[in-house]
């Protein structure tokens, strides 16, 4: 039985010690192979077409064309599985989450100071994340300006009881997009979500105001002690985990710094076992793309306390570690298509 080819990786990066360091890191992985390097993305469209990479990294910020410019390209002619290597600044932040809505796969964050010394704690998340985007799924962006799907009727004229029911969500790989997708569709008196994605500390700022930006709801970053509203989505403050507490009759969010889960902070199982414990069967479970397990022993906890549980399908995620992991476990009450989730959620709500 021939044992399975290694990922043809193309290194993209305006820097020569950083297309080295990364070199270095993703060739000692018997099951990566560095095809080539480009140090613009102009040669790197040269390279595309000669070596037929299997994956491409790609730093966001670069010359002769912007790193953004250059993946919408790219997605639109010749898509492939692209994950990013930005900065953990404010703009990197955002940059990225708009190369993520363009279509790449992940992210590693580059260290800003000692980057070859910084890339190299990063070396087996870069090679994980790497393997990673070469199995996962990549579509092609349609040209022209996005259509938003249609928001559902306002909860109020629905008959929603907001004050009883908690939405719970939980992403990694290509959750940045789906939670887009399931947030743009609720309407502003939704029941109240919590929500945990997988992202650097300096990154939760950024993502929340995006979220915000694109969904009726007001989404925000948690504050530890704060009453859970309907109407309000609550991320955690980056690099921290988000649990749910309850006082007397209504709940509130507990941030805290407690260690990793899962090798995770913040975890979706952490926010899950809160949820599983403190609004029972008052709750809706979803575990959305992502990588890894983190968040199906959790869901699993949240169906056994009588909460509804949804998985998204494998035909719509970017990666099917997470939902897949929830469905092996049997976690899962539905298995769905991204865009159906956030209609089946507040059909959930209503009944």
């Amino acid at each position: 039985m021939s044992l399975q080819a290694p990922c043809r990786v193309l290194i993209v990066d305006d820097s020569a010690l950083v297309r080295q360091v990364l070199t270095e890191i993703l060739a000692a992985d018997p099951a990566i192979e560095v095809v080539g390097t480009a140090a613009d993305p102009l040669l790197a469209r040269e390279k595309i077409k000669r070596l037929n990479p299997d994956v491409l990294t790609l730093d966001v910020e670069m010359p002769r064309m912007d790193g953004l410019a250059f993946l919408e390209n790219l997605m639109r002619l010749h898509p492939m599985p692209v994950v990013m290597v930005s900065s953990l600044t404010e703009r990197g932040a955002d940059t990225t989450l708009q190369a993520l809505s363009l279509g790449a796969v992940d992210f590693v964050a580059k260290p800003k100071l000692d980057v070859a010394r910084g890339l190299d704690a990063y070396a087996e998340e870069i090679r994980s994340k790497v393997k990673m985007a070469a199995r996962s799924r990549v579509r092609a962006i349609a040209g022209g300006p996005r259509r938003l799907p249609q928001r559902p009727a306002s909860a109020s004229s629905l008959g929603f009881r907001t004050t009883d029911r908690l939405i719970a969500i939980g992403a990694s790989a290509g959750g940045t997009e789906a939670l887009r997708v399931v947030l743009e569709m609720m309407p502003a008196d939704a029941p109240a979500i919590v929500m945990t994605q997988h992202l650097p500390a300096s990154f939760s700022t950024a993502f929340a105001e995006r979220l915000d930006r694109h969904s009726a709801m007001s989404v925000r970053e948690a504050s530890d002690g704060e009453a859970i509203l309907p109407g309000h989505a609550y991320l955690p403050a980056g690099g921290r985990h988000l649990r749910v507490i309850r006082d007397g009759a209504r709940w509130r969010c507990r941030v805290d710094d407690g260690v990793p889960v899962n090798l995770h902070k913040p975890a979706v199982d952490v926010l899950f076992r809160s949820v599983a414990q403190n609004a029972g069967a008052n709750a809706v479970g979803v575990i959305l793309t992502g990588m890894g397990e983190d968040g199906a022993r959790g869901l699993l906890e949240m169906k056994q306390a009588g909460a509804t549980t949804l998985a998204q399908d494998e035909a719509s995620s970017v990666v099917w570690g997470m939902p897949g992991s929830a469905v092996r476990l049997g976690a899962a009450d539905e298995v769905l298509p991204l865009d159906r989730i956030a209609e089946r959620i507040l059909a959930i709500a209503r009944g």
